[in-house]
């Protein structure tokens, strides 16, 4: 699943839209890279989002190509 797919389906990010602009705009980053909104995310994977004060780091436990508001955080794990 693309990146912006995955931040807008996991809820991490509320609208499509604006996670490819925060791709673009290199504030999220993949495994320590910047990443770009076509990024295929899988399992494992370790993604930092650079939007507040406080960056978050979350790892991807889980793909789902849908999710329902209350299954949404479901897919990924966060990390200190």
């Amino acid at each position: 699943m693309r990146l912006d797919k995955y931040l807008k389906v996991t809820r991490l990010i509320k609208r499509r839209t604006v996670a490819n602009e925060a791709c673009d705009a290199g504030r999220v980053s993949v495994n320590g890279k910047p990443a770009r909104a076509s990024y295929e995310v899988k399992e494992g994977d370790l993604i930092e989002l650079n939007l507040g004060q406080k960056p978050l780091r979350v790892k991807v436990t889980a793909v789902n190509e849908y999710a329902k508001k209350e299954n949404a955080a479901d897919g990924y794990v966060v990390v200190d």
